[in-house]
């Protein structure tokens, strides 16, 4: 029986937020009593993770006193040297507290985007400090729902102030860290400014450093808005710009779930896995989902070790695939290749656009020409089920 059991090399992360989530939700009190940091990373030690990620506010309470906060970091820091783990991220809260109700960098008000600057640059050093190369961003606040209360163009240009002013400090701090912007199309606002990851990619071209600033794509956020993940991923690795993956699951059309990686639609993460792997990502596998309520903390452990197994699974199942005789047979036929349109190949010449207008194709042919999507597709389902 293969070994599933995950490994640093995995690079396998959960947040603070994730293991920690005491199962609060709109409608319902929390179910779980709350865990120290502390015993959060001890309890990722316990199920083999890699690292541990946070938001400021997961480790250091917003009104902490710089006394308490030292304290708190120095704990912290003594849990992580003892077990092993590491901080490969961070981010900051710019959403919980009242003060960002209406957004924290496309706020309407000049002193709440200032204090949420202050708040990042405070963050970013925290981050810094405890070992994170990577700094995420995900406007939970930044929206609207009424495009009455706030123009767009003027969200946009605040937006990019604030992320130049914060590549600018981390340029003067001296600091090795990159950030990644996380979309979302939906709550907790009506409606979410850069709402998906082609967004993001877009926003960041127009920065002044775009080359300090890539993506933070998240499964269930793609797949709210009804869109290919797996696409949105190859998008920003195509641009050089996938610098941290969020894992979790997600049915299309419902709220915001964070289900157990893979426990939704098992199909949509199987090929996303053997992209991730197919490529070469040598980034972390951040697992950004919760638990269900209806668990006490040995079903949240039970969540963490499925979350990882499931993607080692996914990927033993993903180098089948690749390695399937007559898979690989279905793929060579379907991209199959004559040689007839190798003078037409590459760059644009006028001598290679004249012969592409000159030569004749036999449209009934390549309309007719059978495809055998149906055969792969039941051969992918028949790798995943374990009959092959």
């Amino acid at each position: 029986m293969t070994d599933y059991t995950p490994k640093p090399e995995h690079r396998f992360t959960f947040g603070l937020w994730t293991v920690g989530n005491v199962g609060r939700d709109p409608f319902g009190e929390p179910v779980r009593e709350p865990l120290s940091p502390v015993e959060i990373v001890q309890l990722l030690a316990e199920v083999g993770a890699y690292g541990v990620n946070f938001h400021d506010n997961d480790l250091i309470p917003i009104d902490a006193t710089p006394a308490e906060r030292d304290k708190i970091v120095a704990d912290f820091k003594k849990a992580l040297a003892d077990t092993g783990l590491v901080v490969p991220m961070a981010t900051t809260n710019l959403f919980t507290d009242p003060a960002f109700k209406d957004g924290a960098f496309t706020s309407n008000d000049p002193k709440v985007r200032a204090y949420a600057l202050q708040k990042t640059m405070n963050a970013i050093d925290l981050g810094v400090e405890l070992g994170a190369k990577v700094y995420v961003f995900w406007g939970g606040r930044e929206g609207a729902e009424t495009d009455a209360a706030k123009s767009p163009l003027d969200a946009i240009q605040r937006n990019r102030e604030a992320m130049n002013f914060l590549c600018d400090y981390v340029i003067d701090q001296g600091y090795d860290l990159k950030f990644a912007l996380e979309a979302k199309p939906n709550e907790p606002r009506g409606h979410i400014y850069n709402a998906t990851t082609g967004h993001m990619l877009a926003f960041i071209e127009t920065l002044d450093h775009p080359e300090m600033v890539g993506v933070n794509p998240e499964v269930a956020h793609e797949q709210m808005a009804g869109l290919n993940f797996l696409h949105g991923v190859a998008q920003a690795w195509d641009a050089g710009k996938l610098f941290h993956i969020d894992l979790n699951d997600q049915v299309i059309g419902r709220y915001d779930q964070d289900f157990r990686f893979g426990s939704a639609d098992i199909k949509s993460a199987f090929f996303l896995v053997k992209f991730l792997e197919d490529v070469g990502y040598q980034g972390s596998r951040h697992f950004d989902a919760h638990a269900y309520r209806t668990e006490d903390y040995e079903g949240v452990k039970d969540f963490a070790r499925g979350c990882m197994r499931t993607y080692l699974i996914l990927k033993e199942k993903a180098a089948q695939w690749n390695a399937d005789p007559e898979i690989q047979a279905l793929l060579a036929e379907i991209n199959r290749d004559d040689g007839e349109t190798d003078p037409f190949k590459g760059a644009y010449t006028a001598a290679k656009a004249a012969a592409l207008r000159a030569h004749r194709f036999d449209r009934k042919a390549l309309g007719a020409r059978g495809l055998a999507y149906e055969r792969l597709d039941q051969l992918t389902i028949e790798v995943l089920l374990g009959v092959r």
